[in-house]
């Protein structure tokens, strides 16, 4: 099996692919995303105000470090991801956690299990964003919320051509230098490129029942916190 998942995201090669690049993944990260990414997490628990005795769902919660901030608030953070690999190394860095292995499309909870759901800079990894926001809905109570971070189209039409066509292109080459499987980073670029902006997702967290919808810029818009209400 090659080392890059293509964008047509079968899981057990995207599963595959994160595999490989597990042990590096959120320091390469911090790296891509010009050490962005903590201070976007934080945002993002902002939105989600944890507190004890609120039970989440991490999905794509990959090594836990989105899962973190939100068990160091006292709630109950359950960690979903398709790969064993991230969460292998998740449950050594993370040991006090709960690491579940599972597929977004097919949660493996009942009917309205969780207070909050949330997927960060997972979504555009699945098969079927639109199947896998729905199966985030099924699970969540009534009245509940969903909090998904994803990267996303800069809102400034200069900014947005510079950065589509610079950034995402330095990315590769930048990880080519860096990572053990640059073809993972690749993968990564193009799949920013082909995602939706932030209006279109709102739309699919529409059409997959999530209600008032709402979304905030983060970086002029490199990233998108989406939030939506059941």
């Amino acid at each position: 099996m090659s080392n890059a998942a293509d964008l047509n995201k079968e899981p057990e090669e995207v599963a595959s692919m994160f595999d490989g690049v597990a042990k590096r993944y959120d320091l390469l990260n911090d790296l891509l995303s010009l050490g962005r990414t903590k201070a976007w997490r934080k945002v993002v628990t902002t939105i989600i105000e944890p507190k004890p005795g609120m039970k989440i769902l991490d999905i794509a919660a990959g090594t836990g470090s989105s899962s973190r901030p939100l068990a160091d608030k006292g709630a109950s953070v359950t960690c979903l991801d398709f790969s064993e690999g991230m969460l292998a190394a998740g449950r050594k860095r993370n040991p006090d956690l709960t690491f579940i292995q599972g597929d977004a499309l097919k949660l493996p909870f009942t009917d309205q299990s969780f207070d909050v759901t949330t997927i960060s800079f997972g979504l555009r990894n699945t098969h079927d964003a639109g199947a896998a926001l729905a199966e985030a809905h099924r699970v969540t109570k009534d009245g509940g919320k969903i909090v998904i971070a994803e990267f996303s189209h800069p809102t400034n039409a200069l900014f947005r051509y510079i950065y589509m066509r610079y950034l995402m292109r330095a990315l590769p080459v930048i990880a080519k230098k860096v990572a053990s499987n640059p073809q993972a980073y690749i993968y990564l670029a193009e799949s920013i490129q082909a995602w939706p902006d932030q209006k279109a997702l709102a739309s699919i967290m529409e059409k997959s029942g999530w209600g008032n919808i709402a979304w905030q810029d983060l970086s002029f818009g490199i990233v998108a916190v989406h939030i939506g209400q059941k």
